[in-house]
C-alpha cells in the first residue's frame, strides 16, 4: 500500500510539475531555479530521452503502455518481494505513467530541468524517477531474484543437501 501510494504521489508531483511549466513559462522559455545546477525550461520532447526517435512518438507511446502494464502485472503477482524490489518498481511505474500521460494527453512529454553546470538533456520528474528505478532494478534482480525464493524454501523446514548429494 506505502508503494502505491509513493506512485500516485510522484506521478502527482510530475504532472504538477509540468503544468505548472507549460501555464507559466513559454516554449523554450527560461527560468532559474538553482543557480548554478539547475534552470527550468520548457521544451516538448517527441522522443524518448535525449529525444531519440523523435518521429516515432506511437512507438513510445506503446512501449510505455507495455511497461506500465508489465509492471503493474509483475506487481500483482508479487514479484517484488522486498523493499528495495518494491521501491525501484514504484519509481519505474510512476516514470513511465507520468511521461505516459504526457504522450497520450499532449503527443509530447513535457521536460524542464536544464542543467547549467553542464551540457545534458533537458528532462522532468519521471524521466529522474526512472533513472533512478531502473538500475536499482537491475540491482533488486541481480542480488535477490532466486535468493529470495531459496530462503523461503529454508524457512518452510526444506532440508538442504550437502554439496555431495547425501
Amino acid at each position: 500500500m506505502v508503494y502505491a501510494i509513493l506512485t500516485a504521489a510522484l506521478v502527482a508531483l510530475d504532472q504538477l510539475v509540468k503544468y505548472l511549466v507549460r501555464s507559466h513559462i513559454p516554449l523554450g522559455g527560461n527560468v532559474p531555479f538553482l543557480p548554478y545546477l539547475l534552470d527550468l525550461t520548457y521544451v516538448q520532447n517527441t522522443g524518448a530521452a535525449f529525444s531519440m526517435l523523435r518521429s516515432h512518438t506511437w512507438v513510445l507511446t506503446l512501449t510505455s503502455t507495455v511497461v506500465v502494464l508489465g509492471m503493474c502485472v509483475l506487481l500483482v503477482k508479487g514479484f517484488f518481494k522486498n523493499r528495495v524490489g518494491l521501491f525501484s518498481a514504484a519509481l519505474v511505474l510512476a516514470g513511465g505513467m507520468g511521461n505516459l500521460i504526457d504522450r497520450v494527453l499532449f503527443g509530447f512529454v513535457t521536460d524542464m530541468f536544464q542543467t547549467t553546470f553542464m551540457d545534458f538533456a533537458v528532462f522532468n520528474v519521471a524521466d529522474c524517477c526512472i533513472t533512478v528505478g531502473v538500475p536499482l532494478m537491475f540491482l533488486y534482480v541481480w542480488f535477490h531474484i532466486g535468493k529470495d525464493e531459496k530462503k523461503e524454501g529454508e524457512a518452510d523446514g526444506d532440508p538442504q543437501l550437502p554439496p555431495d548429494g547425501n
